[in-house]
């Protein structure tokens, strides 16, 4: 059977990317990074997740990539406090013109240009 090990960013700057990825998801290395490449695992307080892994790259960034990753918080506020965060680590919003109307998602981009979304998880839903 099948599963999926990590999730695989290209970066120009692996040292860069270690240091926000950290710092947004609260995850540490598995082992000593090297200078293109180091697998992220989560840390004793960002609870379960899948690994995510840094390696370098020269290919240029997508402007619309085929795959990105969605963080998702507990409502709203969370979500305003979290991209406020995220900001303040490095990351900037991408001006997204495929928006639909009323979303629940922000998408922002970390500073190798990877483009990732904050999603509110309870957004449109009746519960309160």
């Amino acid at each position: 059977m099948l599963s999926i090990g990590s999730v695989v960013l290209g970066v120009s700057d692996v040292s860069r990317a270690t240091a926000f990825w950290t710092a947004a998801l609260g995850y540490v290395p598995r082992e000593e990074p090297s200078d293109d490449w180091v697998v992220l695992v989560p840390g004793e307080k960002a609870g379960p997740g899948v690994q995510l892994a840094l390696g370098l790259s020269e290919s240029p960034m997508q402007e619309r990539p085929r795959v990105h990753l969605d963080l998702y918080v507990d409502d709203a506020a969370e979500q305003a406090a979290e991209i406020d965060r995220l900001v303040s680590l490095g990351a900037h919003r991408v001006d997204w013109d495929l928006y639909p109307q009323d979303p629940d998602f922000v998408v922002l981009a970390d500073p190798d240009g990877n483009r990732f979304c904050v999603i509110d998880a309870t957004h449109g839903s009746d519960s309160v």
